[in-house]
C-alpha cells in the first residue's frame, strides 16, 4: 500500500510518490526523465527528450478549445539532496522514504524534493485527465535547475508555440511571482600546499546545529552560514595563537544552500593547546548569544586529532583573511518591492584539496549591474590574495511587466475560488522564467505553487490541503483559457 494513498488529489499524490521512488538529485536526472517519458508514452502523447534530459510533452486541446492559444506548464525534475548526519541512505541510487500525517508530507531524514517534484506531479495528473477542459498544453520538464538552470539553458524552444507560461516553482500559496533575481556561480581557488605538521597539536573543530536553508528564499532570515562563521572562528584563533596552521576546512554541498555545518582541522603549537581549547569554548558562547533567535541549536566544539600535514602559517593567514573579508548574505534591499532582497551572495561550499582551498559562491540580484558589482567584489578579494575566480551558470533575471492579460486571468480565478486577494511579489530566488522569456519572444509568464516549508533542508514539508487548492486553481486557469 502506498504511503500517500488517501491524500487528495489522488492522481497528483500518486504521481508524486512514483517520482519520489527514483533518485533525482541535480546531475542525476536520467532516471526520472525516462520515467516521465514513459508516462507520456502510456498516455499516448507526443514528447521530446533531449540530451540534457529535458522533456517536452504535448497534449492537444480538448473539444471546444481547438482555437485557444497553447499554455506552457513548467516545472523542474531535479531536487536538492540533503540528509541528516546519521542517515545511511545513498540518495544517488535510492528513492525517498515518504511520511505523512494527512496534513503534511515529508521524507524521513532527507529533503523531500517538493521543490519541484510536486509541480511535475500536478502536470502529469493534468495530462492524464481526460475530463478536464483545456487549451493545447505544452508541458515542459527541465533538469538541473538547482545547480544553475543548466537544463533550461540547454533547452531548444523552437518547437514551442505557447506564449503563456505558468511556472509551478513557487512555494507560498496565494503569492504570485512576477519577477525574480538573476544569478551567477563563482568557483574560487586559493592556492596552497600542505607541508609537515609534526611537533604541533592537531584539532578537529566542528560547527553544527545551524538551520541552513535556501540561499534565495531564506537569505533574509538572518541565519548563520557555517562556512563564514568557521572562517571567523579560525581567524580569531590565528590572531591569538600565532603559528596556527590550517589542515582542512570543509562545509556545504550546494552553492545555493546556506551551509549548516563546517568541519575544520588545524594544528597549533603544543604550548598553546590549552589556550586554543579555551578560545573555542568562549567562541561557542559568543555564537550561541549572537544566533539565539535564528540558529538556537548552534554548537562549536573541538577535540584533539592527529594532523600530519597542514599548509604553512603564511598561507593559512592569507586564506583566513579572505574568509573573513568575503561578504555573505543580504547586500541590498529592493526599493520597488518592500521587504524584497535585491542583492545577496552565499558562500555555499568550501573544501581543501591538494592544490588549495576551493570555494563556490552564489551571487544573486534583480539588478544586472549590482550582480556584476558583487562578482567584482569577490574577484577583487580573492585575486588580491593570489587566488583565481571562474564564473559559471550565469542566468538572467526576470523583469516585472506592468500589464499582463494572462496574469489578470490567473488572479481573477484565484479571487473567485479562494475569496481572498492575491499577493503579487518578486522573489530573490532564481526562476527559469527569465531564460524562457529570452528564448520565446513575447512570452507572458507567472509563477505560483502550493505551500512548501524549509525547502533544501531535511525539514522540508509539503502542505496537503494547499496542494489540493492550488491544483484546483491550475485546472480552473486551464478551463478559462479558451
Amino acid at each position: 500500500m502506498s504511503v500517500l494513498s488517501g491524500l487528495q488529489p489522488a492522481d497528483v499524490f500518486g504521481y508524486f510518490e512514483k517520482l519520489c521512488a527514483v533518485p533525482h538529485g541535480s546531475g542525476n536526472t536520467k532516471q526520472i526523465s525516462d520515467l516521465c517519458a514513459g508516462f507520456a508514452r502510456e498516455l499516448g502523447l507526443k514528447y521530446r527528450q533531449d540530451g540534457a534530459n529535458n522533456l517536452v510533452i504535448w497534449k492537444e486541446a480538448s473539444p471546444g478549445y481547438e482555437d485557444a492559444e497553447p499554455i506552457i506548464l513548467q516545472g523542474h525534475m531535479d531536487m536538492v539532496c540533503a540528509k541528516t548526519e546519521d542517515c545511511p541512505k545513498d540518495m544517488a541510487v535510492e528513492g525517498l522514504d515518504l511520511m505523512t500525517d494527512g496534513e503534511w508530507v515529508w521524507a524521513k531524514d532527507t529533503t523531500l524534493g517538493g521543490d519541484n517534484g510536486i509541480a511535475i506531479a500536478m502536470i502529469l495528473a493534468i495530462l492524464a485527465d481526460q475530463t478536464l477542459p483545456h487549451p493545447p498544453i505544452e508541458a515542459l520538464f527541465t533538469t538541473d535547475e538547482e545547480v544553475g538552470m543548466d537544463g533550461a539553458i540547454a533547452l531548444d524552444c523552437s518547437d514551442l508555440k505557447g506564449k503563456k507560461l505558468l511556472n509551478l516553482d513557487s512555494e507560498e500559496e496565494g503569492v504570485f511571482t512576477v519577477s525574480c533575481a538573476g544569478g551567477v556561480r563563482l568557483d574560487c581557488l586559493l592556492p596552497g600546499t600542505a607541508g609537515n605538521a609534526s611537533g604541533l597539536q592537531g584539532y578537529e573543530v566542528l560547527l553544527e546545529g545551524l538551520q541552513g536553508g535556501h540561499s534565495g528564499a531564506d537569505i533574509d532570515k538572518g541565519r548563520g552560514s557555517a562556512n563564514q562563521l568557521m572562517g571567523r572562528v579560525l581567524y580569531s584563533s590565528m590572531e591569538q595563537i600565532p603559528g596556527l596552521r590550517l589542515a582542512d576546512i570543509r562545509g556545504g554541498s550546494f552553492d545555493n544552500v546556506i551551509c549548516s555545518r563546517n568541519c575544520a582541522r588545524v594544528a597549533v603549537p603544543v604550548d598553546r593547546a590549552a589556550d586554543f581549547e579555551a578560545l573555542i569554548r568562549t567562541f561557542d558562547q559568543v555564537l550561541k548569544n549572537e544566533y539565539a533567535a535564528s540558529d538556537g541549536g548552534i554548537v562549536l566544539t573541538c577535540q584533539k586529532s592527529e594532523v600530519q600535514t597542514a599548509i604553512s602559517a603564511q598561507d593559512t593567514e592569507r586564506m583566513l583573511h579572505v574568509l573573513l573579508a568575503l561578504p555573505q548574505g543580504v547586500q541590498a534591499m529592493s526599493m520597488d518591492f518592500p521587504g524584497l532582497v535585491q542583492t545577496s551572495l552565499n558562500l555555499g561550499v568550501m573544501g581543501m584539496e591538494a592544490d588549495g582551498l576551493h570555494m563556490a559562491v552564489s551571487v544573486r540580484s534583480c539588478i544586472a549591474s549590482q550582480k556584476a558589482m558583487m562578482v567584482q567584489r569577490v574577484r577583487s578579494i580573492v585575486e588580491y590574495a593570489g587566488g583565481t575566480v571562474e564564473e559559471r551558470n550565469g542566468y538572467p533575471g526576470w523583469q516585472f511587466v506592468k500589464e499582463s492579460a494572462f496574469r489578470d486571468l490567473v488572479l481573477e480565478a484565484y479571487r473567485e475560488i479562494s475569496g481572498k486577494e492575491p499577493l503579487i511579489e518578486a522573489t530573490h530566488g532564481g526562476l527559469e522564467c527569465g531564460l524562457f522569456m529570452e528564448k520565446i519572444p513575447g512570452l507572458d509568464a507567472l509563477s505560483m505553487g502550493p505551500e512548501l516549508h524549509d525547502v533544501h533542508s531535511v525539514r522540508e514539508r509539503l502542505s496537503v490541503p494547499s496542494t489540493e487548492r492550488v491544483y484546483r486553481l491550475v485546472c480552473e486557469i486551464l478551463k478559462r483559457s479558451k
